[in-house]
């Protein structure tokens, strides 16, 4: 039997922690609850879970500094739950790493509809680290990305992405030079889940950059700016 995925939902209402584990573990997800950023970090920093369902707004340890916190060590897909009307926030969560956002009040269904989504991009990260053969390789290079194992290494060391980090690198590097705008890039990364925010490219973009230039400054050249117009994968050249 198939284990299934295991969840962290975090949120310092007893109310939403309890409607949210109740709809999750309908769709039979194993689901762990946290009240507080303390708790939340333990669970996710000491336990293997697929996902992790964060409030940003709470007493202590906010969803940002547990995110942030989790980013050193794990690539696990991180939801921020967000008040509305908190924009700030939202852009916070991406430059610290957060895959996804969903605004208070939600409804349960909607959530449900995410995680699935989530998870789908992610499971094969997980799943598929050993797969024998693997056909869809890109090389630049010794900057490899291995799409059949959603696996980004530079010169042997691999990279840790979250699942969106990924999506974009690799959604550039299929069309090395060829410039992309925000907003085509928000259209075809991240589909319907978001609308309108163009800080949500450009956190990804700073945070995939730090991840390479960790290996080598040269590496992280590799995303430029096209000033005025967008981003795009240029290969170095010797």
């Amino acid at each position: 039997m198939t284990q299934q995925p295991k969840i962290l939902v975090v949120d310092d209402e007893g109310r939403i922690r309890r409607l949210l584990k109740m709809y999750l573990e309908r769709e039979g997800y194993d689901v762990v609850d946290a009240s507080n950023g303390e708790d939340a970090l333990t669970e996710a920093l000491n336990g293997a879970y697929d996902l992790i369902l964060l409030d940003v707004m709470m007493p202590g340890m906010d969803g940002i500094e547990v995110c942030r916190t989790l980013r050193k060590t794990k690539a696990t897909p991180v939801m921020m739950l967000t008040a509305k009307g908190e924009e700030a926030n939202r852009v916070q969560g991406f430059e610290v790493g957060a895959d996804d956002y969903i605004v208070k009040p939600f409804s349960p269904r909607e959530v449900v509809l995410r995680v699935k989504a989530l998870l789908r991009r992610a499971s094969a990260t997980r799943f598929l680290q050993t797969e024998p053969q693997t056909k869809n390789v890109l090389v630049f290079g010794p900057l490899t990305i291995d799409d059949d194992a959603h696996r980004v290494t530079v010169d042997g060391e691999v990279l840790n992405l979250t699942p969106k980090e990924y999506e974009l690198l690799l959604y550039l590097a299929q069309s090395p030079d060829k410039v992309f705008s925000r907003e085509q890039l928000l259209k075809d990364v991240w589909h319907y889940e978001f609308f309108g925010d163009l800080r949500t490219v450009d956190t990804h973009v700073k945070r995939l950059r730090e991840k390479l230039t960790r290996i080598s400054p040269d590496f992280s050249a590799m995303i430029s700016t096209v000033w005025g117009v967008g981003y795009k994968f240029e290969v170095i050249r010797a």
